[in-house]
């Protein structure tokens, strides 16, 4: 990607946070490999301001969305704080294999990172940290489910292991699912409580090319 090209994916600016639509593939923070990532353009981010934007939270590399980052040093505490004390509402879509018969519910399911010779991976643990995902059923079609997904807690890999150890694997989840296709799983909308005295900054992504064709063809069958 391009400065560009990542300034045209800005959602929202204010004097304290920018919320960029991340696309997938982009990871939020550089690696020993020497990809791109988000961290390689914050500099031209900075629109005058004597600080260059730092992210606030993060999201896997492969999923797209909602990422905020903070302008200068006190936005960064703040939204640190925020973020820490499960504040920021978050909400996400998804695209899975199967589904459930019900229309929603919540998975309350502890999580431990486990580490192998082939690296790491997050696994179900009941020593592990507490992890709720609340979720809600949007559109089914041929074998696949549209989620909404309302992480109560924001544990490493929480949707993408949830879904997967109910049978719902998220598609293109090379690690807990089926590797086809891009993986389908997409920050949404985002709620930060920025101030305690004025409404929520609240912004929403559009969902990339490949999920937008699933949900057009589930909304189709609705109206057939």
């Amino acid at each position: 990607m391009t400065p560009d090209e990542i300034a045209d994916r800005i959602l929202l600016r204010d004097a304290n946070l920018l919320i960029l639509d991340k696309p997938a593939g982009l990871p939020v923070h550089g690696g020993p490999g020497g990809a791109q990532s988000v961290e390689d353009f914050t500099r031209y981010l900075t629109f005058g301001l004597g600080h260059v934007p730092v992210p606030a939270h993060r999201l896997d590399r492969d999923t797209s969305g909602c990422l905020v980052l903070a302008r200068h040093p006190k936005a960064r505490t703040r939204l640190g704080r925020l973020f820490q004390a499960g504040k920021v509402g978050k909400l996400y879509w998804a695209i899975c294999a199967g589904g459930p018969v019900a229309e929603s519910g919540t998975i309350d399911l502890p999580l431990a990172k486990h580490s192998n010779r082939g690296g790491w991976r997050i696994e179900p643990d009941p020593k592990g940290l507490r992890a709720v995902t609340h979720w809600r059923v949007l559109g089914r079609f041929e074998g696949v489910t549209w989620f909404e997904l309302r992480p109560e807690t924001g544990r490493t890999h929480q949707l993408r292991v949830h879904l997967a150890e109910h049978g719902w694997p998220i598609l293109g989840d090379a690690a807990y699912g089926d590797a086809g296709g891009a993986m389908l799983l997409h920050a949404r909308r985002i709620e930060v409580p920025y101030w305690a005295d004025r409404d929520p900054v609240v912004v929403e992504a559009p969902p990339p090319p490949e999920m937008a064709a699933r949900i057009a063809q589930m909304k189709e069958k609705v109206r057939a």
